[in-house]
């Protein structure tokens, strides 16, 4: 599940219909209702967030929104966008990892979802993390 506060248009999460979950877009919100649209590959629907969950964050992910990979000396894994980093301190270790923009450094001790990536991402950097 994810908490309403926590979604943004444009979020990548997973939305739940009869028991099949499919990764979708956020399309709208509906904050009088607590409602969330989701448009996936088959339809645009009107979620609960009790039907929405996260998509765990991993290299795959980062892939899908074209960062680049570098691996360092040490053996750790960096991973740019512009001058937007993540750093994992082990490769494939996405539950403590840095990143990175510009002066603005977070660390984190716990696995993301996509959503919350996307949100940070916007947040340190005023741009969207969209899929191209």
């Amino acid at each position: 599940m994810i908490k309403f506060q926590e979604l943004k248009v444009g979020d990548i999460v997973l939305a739940e219909y009869d028991g099949q979950r499919s990764e979708g877009e956020v399309i709208g919100l509906d904050g009088e209702d607590k409602l969330v649209n989701i448009q996936t590959s088959v339809q645009d629907f009107w979620y609960t967030p009790d039907q929405l969950y996260p998509i765990p964050l991993d290299e795959q992910q980062l892939e899908k929104f074209y960062f680049e990979r570098q691996e360092l000396p040490d053996g750790s894994v960096k991973f740019l966008k512009g001058p937007f980093r993540i750093l994992l301190s082990r490769k494939g270790d996405f539950s403590h990892f840095e990143m990175w923009y510009r002066e603005d450094r977070r660390h984190f001790s716990s696995r993301l979802g996509v959503h919350q990536l996307q949100n940070l991402h916007l947040d340190m950097t005023k741009v969207p993390l969209d899929l191209p």
